[in-house]
């Protein structure tokens, strides 16, 4: 079952759905279309009389439409957190994430147990200058409940132009009385690389999120740190980093391993699993490595780590990864409306699930600023905690790589924080350290 890739995520190529409903404003067609069961049609024919039953004697008038609409996202949103029925302009939400850039306040978002919560801020950002931080609660959205708010709804009610404010009610573990932020609205890039030189020989390169340029910009950077110095380490940070396009994370893992394989998917009717696997051409020096994770780390970020650990490419520092371990497909229908359900699982190199148990790194270290007394604790949720969760089988600047985007690649990060992130100074010791006993 071939996959192809499009902007807006996992296109899966010659694939059908079981069941077409044909909808009418007058009232609800029998017409079905079906390669399904005697089951699935005696299924249909009860799901029928349900709607007739309804058209004919509830109390208010209601549009067939909406009863079909409802019905399929109950059906498709108890398969699994990142199912859904999307209707026009959710499909346009999910397809704006892979521009260049949108107005909005900054935050990775997800529902837990039927709440709208935080995964994880953007730095620099409006949602991350005002405070926000993960596992927030968001209860209001301009003065309106998000209770049965649909995610894409709440995205788009957050999303808007540069300038104009939004409201938003919390609620923090730990705290009694919700929060509330009036933000501002800016635009969010969506660059996906910067880097910085740690001190000489020593590179840092954030990637943010794996986008169709990510590779390209990554190549890039890498080549401006290698001008600075002669390169002896790397740290590749992966915190806080959603996830993207699946080509795009095999072939930054590709960067850094010169064979074997990379990731494979396995889906419910495939005999053998899809490999991806290195090649030897274009691949990076060997020099030493520390990849940098945390709970904020998903899906595609999960691959490239995961890769890099079984080939034992890289040393892993920092808290337990998401566990996002499953791809997504989206199905575009008529009328603008798609349907985003999930079509495999994915395993490391070494056979390991991702699902639900995410990548535990080499040597844990919590995050930390080290100017701060307090310790701050890894307040990340994990896929596993997600309801109906699939089981497992040189510059002092940071800077950017895209040239049409170096006017936006510095907000909200500065060196001399950098250099008071406990998990990048560890990351930076481990790396010193090797260099030291390679010489003896």
């Amino acid at each position: 079952m071939p996959f192809k890739m499009s902007r807006a995520g996992y296109i899966l190529a010659a694939a059908g759905l079981v069941v077409f409903i044909i909808l009418g404003s007058a009232g609800f067609h029998k017409t079905v279309f079906a390669r399904g069961s005697a089951e699935t049609y005696k299924g249909l024919k009860v799901f029928s009389d349900v709607i007739e039953e309804i058209e004919a004697n509830y109390v208010d008038e209601i549009k067939t439409e909406d009863l079909i609409k409802k019905a399929i996202q109950g059906m498709v949103g108890s398969l699994d957190p990142h199912s859904a029925f999307l209707p026009p302009e959710a499909f346009e939400e999910l397809q704006t994430d892979t521009k260049g850039e949108f107005g909005g306040i900054g935050i990775v978002i997800t529902t837990k147990d039927g709440l709208l919560t935080v995964v994880s801020p953007i730095d620099g950002t409006p949602a991350f200058k005002a405070g926000i931080e993960a596992e927030d609660v968001i209860i209001e959205v301009d003065g309106e409940s998000t209770k049965d708010m649909m995610l894409w709804e709440a995205v788009k009610r957050m999303r808007g132009p540069k300038g104009e404010s939004v409201e938003i009610k919390i609620f923090r573990k730990g705290v009694s009385d919700p929060l509330e932020f009036t933000l501002v609205r800016d635009m969010i890039p969506i660059e996906s690389v910067r880097y910085a030189v740690l001190k000489p020989g020593y590179g840092y390169v954030w990637v943010t999120n794996f986008r169709e340029n990510t590779t390209d910009d990554l190549k890039k950077a890498l080549e401006i740190i290698k001008q600075e110095n002669n390169l002896k380490g790397l740290v590749l940070d992966l915190r806080a980093n959603p996830g993207g396009l699946l080509d795009q994370s095999v072939s930054v893992a590709d960067l850094f391993l010169d064979g074997g394989d990379i990731v494979s998917i396995q889906g419910r009717k495939r005999a053998n699993p899809q490999v991806f696997r290195a090649r030897k051409r274009g691949t990076e020096p060997a020099y030493p490595m520390v990849v940098l994770i945390n709970g904020g780390s998903a899906s595609a970020s999960e691959i490239v780590a995961g890769a890099l650990q079984d080939h034992k490419r890289a040393v892993i520092l920092g808290t337990t990864s998401f566990g996002k371990g499953s791809v997504q497909t989206v199905r575009p229908l008529k009328d603008g409306y798609a349907l985003k359900y999930t079509i495999a699982r994915y395993y490391t190199p070494l056979g390991r699930s991702i699902q639900a148990e995410g990548i535990v790194p080499d040597i844990r270290v919590a995050h930390l600023i080290l100017e701060e007394d307090k310790k701050e604790k890894d307040r990340f949720f994990h896929e596993r905690d997600l309801k109906n969760h699939i089981e497992g089988k040189g510059s002092s600047d940071l800077k950017g790589v895209s040239e049409e985007k170096k006017e936006t690649v510095s907000s909200g990060l500065d060196f001399k924080k950098l250099m008071r992130d406990q998990q990048v100074q560890r990351a930076l010791d481990i790396l010193i350290g090797y260099s030291i006993f390679e010489k003896k």
